[in-house]
């Protein structure tokens, strides 16, 4: 485990093969699912992360993201996913790691939208502990043609890079060489840890099924209340959200 810490610390991200087992996958594609078509309850928390042009709008969402679902269904929280997540982030990052918030992101078939090398980071305001940990858990099977995860090993610290909107409200991005990027295809039940200033992207999914992730974030409780206090609850608008940087 000792080994496993320290890859995360030195690189930003780690790939465990098997987080949950079939039976606890299933049972999250089946309440994932329902979240994903119950639109009227979800319409204040999800949005298209490849934008949408109101001047020529799609029937079909590409990248959906759907912010803190757990409020819209609070057992997501008594799921076993969650209290095994929670132990891998308070065993990377220590005993005060704590759940920030949940996310899920699908990716439609044959809707080729890559989601666009970032920093999580960039979406949050700055905090005097850093220490996060995103756990983004594959409930397909997922590999490069439908958008499994690319890592780019960190190699500058905490320094976050200029980010700016794609077109039309989507997700943030920014410039980067992408030389020494990795590919990391995951299994159903498989999953990957990143902190939040490693660089990720995926490309758009060109196959016939979904591709559909659970993202959970961990980071210190103390900056959890840190957040709330200033009013970040991460439902709110997509920005870059942290003052002390510029947008290009």
């Amino acid at each position: 485990m000792e080994n496993i810490r320290l890859e995360f610390i030195k690189d930003g991200f780690i790939k465990i093969d098997e987080l949950l087992p079939s039976k606890e996958v299933e049972s999250l594609r089946t309440i994932y699912d329902e979240l994903l078509i119950e639109k009227d309850k979800t319409k204040h928390l999800r949005s298209d992360l490849a934008g949408v042009d109101k001047s020529k709008p799609r029937k079909v969402e590409r990248i959906t993201q759907i912010m803190r679902p757990s409020t819209v269904f609070p057992n997501l929280l008594k799921h076993k996913t969650y209290e095994v997540a929670l132990k891998w982030a308070k065993k990377l990052l220590g005993e005060d790691m704590e759940l920030d918030f949940d996310m899920m992101i699908n990716k439609a078939p044959h809707t080729n939208a890559e989601t666009p090398w970032h920093q999580d980071a960039a979406y949050w305001i700055d905090m005097p502990d850093k220490r996060s940990a995103s756990c983004w858990i594959a409930l397909d099977e997922v590999f490069e043609e439908n958008g499994c995860m690319w890592f780019i090993p960190k190699q500058n610290g905490d320094d976050i890079l200029p980010h700016k909107n794609l077109p039309n409200g989507g997700a943030l991005y920014c410039n980067t060489k992408t030389d020494n990027a990795q590919s990391i295809p995951l299994s159903p039940g498989g999953c990957t840890f990143h902190d939040g200033y490693t660089l990720h992207f995926s490309k758009g999914n060109s196959t016939d099924s979904q591709r559909r992730a659970l993202i959970l974030n961990f980071r210190p409780k103390t900056m959890i209340e840190l957040e709330r206090e200033k009013g970040v609850d991460h439902t709110g608008e997509r920005k870059n959200n942290n003052p002390k940087r510029d947008i290009l």
